[in-house]
């Protein structure tokens, strides 16, 4: 019981400052606009349930993938980083004035372009980005020591933590309009773009961490 919880909070620990359903939620708000109620419940739950099944690849065969590709953990935070970076650049220079307009236009979104975009990029990187592949990583390969019985056990308390963390992102992104809906039009543009600017500067910060792993791994001596 002891290393299930000891699991667990580790879990919530590590992955919560790497997804932050508060924060993602103001960038998803942002990125889907003025939608109904209905949608964002709709989109939410698929989004959960989506990162549900991403997080759980991730924890039983990321190591795996990687290895098969030959592509390291650098280059995926190089990659994925940049990817972030350049959400949050569009993002931070999306026009208010146009996008009103164009939802005053068509109040219904299309349902479908929303629909195809669940994955990507509301899941990854939006939601779950390649901080969380590192994470994710990581448990398991602490959850891999020990016992059969520990490494189930372990298991067991990272299930557990991706679970929590999967129906916050319901949560959040469901009400994400409520959670603005008294906040000034101009303050919530404001939030906004404050959330694209740290946005931008995670992905840049992930994406220097990859390169500044990969420039050191120059300088290692070749065995």
């Amino acid at each position: 019981m002891h290393r299930f919880i000891s699991f667990l909070a580790l879990a919530l620990g590590a992955l919560l400052p790497v997804i932050n359903p508060v924060g993602s939620s103001l960038v998803f708000l942002g990125m889907v606009g003025d939608a109904s109620q209905p949608v964002f419940r709709a989109l939410a739950r698929k989004i959960a349930v989506t990162t549900a099944l991403f997080l759980l690849v991730l924890d039983l065969a990321g190591a795996a993938v990687l290895k098969l590709f030959g592509i390291s953990l650098p280059v995926v935070q190089l990659a994925g980083g940049l990817v972030l970076a350049a959400m949050g650049w569009g993002l931070l220079n999306n026009k208010s004035e146009a996008a009103g307009q164009k939802n005053a236009a068509q109040p219904h979104q299309d349902i479908s372009a929303l629909q195809r975009m669940v994955f990507y990029p509301f899941t990854f990187p939006v939601t779950a980005g390649p901080g969380v592949l590192v994470v994710m990583l990581t448990l398991s390969a602490h959850a891999s020591k020990g016992s059969i019985m520990h490494m189930v056990v372990s298991q067991l308390g990272i299930l557990s933590g991706m679970a929590i963390m999967c129906v916050a992102v319901f949560v959040f992104y469901a009400w994400a309009p409520a959670i603005t809906a008294k906040v000034p039009p101009s303050t919530a543009q404001g939030i906004l773009r404050v959330i694209a600017f740290i946005l931008l500067c995670i992905g840049v910060q992930i994406a220097w961490n990859g390169l500044s792993a990969l420039i050191s791994t120059m300088g290692a001596p070749q065995n």
